[in-house]
């Protein structure tokens, strides 16, 4: 059946539809001025740590798993004492963040999540972490190794890994209790995690030792 249009609703039909071009020829012409790096981050999945609403971490990232956002969220065992008994929990890692995997241009399905604060970044753009660094990161520490988080690190004898699940990372060597452990930071979002290695698995890094100040 045929519905006769007036000749207002053409007119409002009409300047809706070239509201639209325009809106896309906008968004076509913003995408071209973009630099080649600035479009590639744009179009192109990348990691990036989102920050969050203290202690929502598992919320958010459930809220990631529903939407179908690649998410990473490490956890850690901690054997807590309440009153006369002891618990297990499981806690972030990296408290206060989850890592996402995504192309900027769909960036508003993680940051429009209630508990999400942001894109960790500067300058408000967000910053890509290496994605060699998080992939061996994820594979390691997906098969329950020993970690747990650690003061935020720079300073003392650079080591690489060169075997084991977290081959490839670079941290800072330390000792305790006899065990090796090696200090892996995450410059971009100030946090350290320890995990346990063999001695054997380690190398002296480029630029070896980085010695404190206060020896000098």
């Amino acid at each position: 059946m045929f519905c006769p249009v007036s000749d207002g609703a053409k007119l409002s039909l009409a300047h809706l539809k070239g509201t639209v071009l325009e809106s896309a020829a906008g968004l076509a012409e913003r995408e071209l001025s973009l630099a080649e790096p600035e479009l590639t981050a744009y179009l192109q999945p990348h990691w990036y740590a989102l920050y969050t609403c203290a202690n929502h971490e598992k919320r958010v990232a459930a809220e990631l798993q529903a939407r179908t956002v690649e998410n990473f969220l490490p956890l850690y065992s901690s054997v807590r004492r309440w009153k006369d008994r002891r618990v297990n929990l499981d806690l972030p890692l990296f408290p206060g963040y989850v890592f996402v995997r995504l192309a900027l241009r769909d960036r508003l399905r993680v940051v429009q999540i209630a508990s999400a604060v942001r894109l960790v970044g500067f300058n408000g753009l967000p910053s890509a972490l290496p994605d060699t660094e998080m992939e061996i990161m994820r594979s390691g520490l997906s098969q329950r190794l020993r970690a747990e988080p650690h003061p935020y690190l720079t300073v003392g004898q650079r080591v690489r890994i060169v075997g084991g699940p977290f081959v490839g990372l670079e941290g800072v060597l330390k000792r305790r209790k006899g065990n090796l452990r090696v200090i892996v930071s995450l410059d971009l979002v100030q946090r350290s995690v320890a995990v346990d290695v063999n001695a054997g698995d380690l190398i002296p890094a480029l630029n070896t030792a980085i010695e404190r100040s206060a020896t000098s």
